[in-house]
């Protein structure tokens, strides 16, 4: 009954998860986003009480079962370690809690989100993992799968689906996520949950409390006949049946012991002997807790990829892609508030990127800012009635914003290359950047060159509110002859 328990609670929320990111939500993400939200790192990033002191009388009650029914990375890993099974059967033993290596990580992780070094927080945080496998490699299959549904829709008539446009956000993710799902693969395939006892920094911070859990398996040694089933199917390696105990630190309370029991030896009840530590000092657990508890996460800081070659386009059948300019700072999503707010609350899941429905979100690939997200404006620009971003992110990183709220935070300003700029260059009439932009920022302007005079754009920067418009519409290539510069603090009107 417990696996069934567990199975019936982790369905429904992996699925939740999926469908967030991989953009099936039928219009209802503002209603599904909680799955995310209860996820545990993102809930100390966002500083949200209620979750957190949910999760640790959920684990001080019934042990580590956020990791084996909410925490999407760790059901992906038991579908590996099902798979493992099906190869060969009763395949793990017991081993003794590799303590220097799992306790080293999770200090490191604390010192980490304390100073905020992004590089390895996102590369630890579990929830964010899951994210970047999701948003880089399975996002694009199905995107891929829909667009030939729409094309082969269209023969008939039909317009259920919609093609989407597939684009490379970032190769630095890619390989990370692939390397995070090849890695994870092979440990749970043949180990089971070894990343979630020995790496994972929220599994180690809630086997803190589970190890008091009121509820647990425990072992009626008068039905035990000592057959092993139960250690040679317990995926945390966390049972030793020699001795008849359970390491209350590594258990995930998924109920596979208790179902291969043959002699009715194991149940899930309330606990019965006293309390025995398994993994360190009350002491130093507690201090740890605090520091945990009292984290902070991602730095964020400068520039993206310099590009040298400059063309403008003059009017061939064939348009060069636009590049990114190089930014002295980076442009954060509306929302975002600050550099600091982002640096405190951002874990990089991709949700955001995978949500964005104007392709202006993408990870940045500076090794401080280590895949959170940025704006740039070569495939859309950021539309004034769109807070989709806002609206999903589970950390606070950004903050929940209306359309109106939206239209008065400036998040950047736009700049004038006079020397790229088609008027200037060609000699042609424009004005596509005042055109466009939503704001009236822009206005057209005389000036006189030694070829005569030419009308060219002029910025009012206290209208300009960063969206980006000017720059992804703009005519010159591969660099647009305006961009957007970003501000480190948001300014709201």
């Amino acid at each position: 009954m417990l696996r069934k328990i567990r199975i019936a609670l982790a369905i429904p929320v992996f699925l939740i998860i999926n469908c967030l990111f991989l953009g099936i939500t039928f219009g209802l993400h503002n209603y599904l986003v909680w799955a995310a939200r209860i996820q545990f790192l993102p809930a100390v990033m966002a500083t949200s009480v209620g979750v957190i002191a949910f999760w640790i009388v959920i684990s001080l009650l019934f042990g580590r079962i956020y990791c084996s029914t909410v925490c999407p990375l760790g059901v992906m890993q038991d579908g590996f370690a099902w798979l493992g099974k099906k190869q060969k059967k009763n395949r793990y033993f017991h081993s003794k809690e590799k303590r220097w290596l799992r306790y080293s990580v999770w200090a490191v992780f604390v010192i980490c989100v304390i100073i905020g070094f992004a590089p390895v927080t996102t590369l630890l945080a579990p929830y964010s993992a899951y994210g970047r496998i999701v948003n880089s490699l399975f996002r694009p299959l199905y995107d891929l799968l829909g667009n030939g549904l729409a094309m082969i829709e269209s023969n008939y008539e039909s317009y259920h689906f919609s093609e989407v446009q597939i684009w490379m956000r970032s190769v630095t993710v890619l390989v990370v996520a692939l390397l995070t799902l090849f890695c994870l693969a092979i440990l749970a395939w043949r180990n089971g949950r070894t990343y979630c006892n020995t790496i994972c920094p929220v599994g180690t911070t809630l086997s803190f409390f589970s190890r008091f859990a009121l509820f647990r398996i425990q072992f009626n040694k008068d039905k035990c006949k000592n057959c092993s089933l139960c250690e040679r199917n317990c995926k945390t390696s966390a049972i030793d049946f020699r001795a008849g105990t359970v390491d209350y630190s590594r258990c995930v309370a998924c109920g596979d012991c208790v179902s291969k029991c043959k002699f009715d030896a194991l149940h899930y009840e309330l606990r019965k002997q006293p309390i025995r530590a398994t993994a360190i000092e009350t002491s130093k657990t507690d201090e740890k807790r605090r520091a945990f508890l009292a984290g902070t996460a991602m730095a964020v800081a400068s520039s993206a990829v310099a590009q040298k070659k400059i063309k403008v386009d003059r009017g061939l059948a064939v348009i060069e892609d636009k590049q990114r300019p190089v930014r002295q700072t980076p442009i954060l999503p509306p929302g975002a508030v600050s550099q600091k707010n982002m640096q405190r609350h951002c874990t990089a899941c991709q949700l955001c990127v995978s949500k964005c429905p104007n392709n202006v979100l993408r990870p940045s690939s500076d090794p401080l800012r280590f895949m959170q997200p940025e704006s740039s404006y070569e495939r859309g620009y950021c539309k004034t009635g769109c807070t989709r971003c806002s609206s999903v992110c589970p950390t606070g990183a950004i903050k929940h914003i209306t359309r109106e709220e939206k239209t008065a935070i400036h998040i950047g300003k736009a700049v004038w290359v006079h020397w790229n700029c088609v008027p200037l260059r060609d000699g042609v009439e424009c004005g596509n950047c005042a055109r466009h932009c939503p704001t009236g920022a822009i206005t057209m302007v005389e000036m006189q060159t030694k070829d005569g005079t030419h009308r060219v754009p002029s910025v009012d920067e206290s209208k300009c509110i960063g969206c980006g418009a000017c720059e992804n519409l703009c005519p010159a290539r591969p660099f647009s002859a305006i961009y957007v510069e970003g501000y480190t603090q948001h300014i709201i009107d």
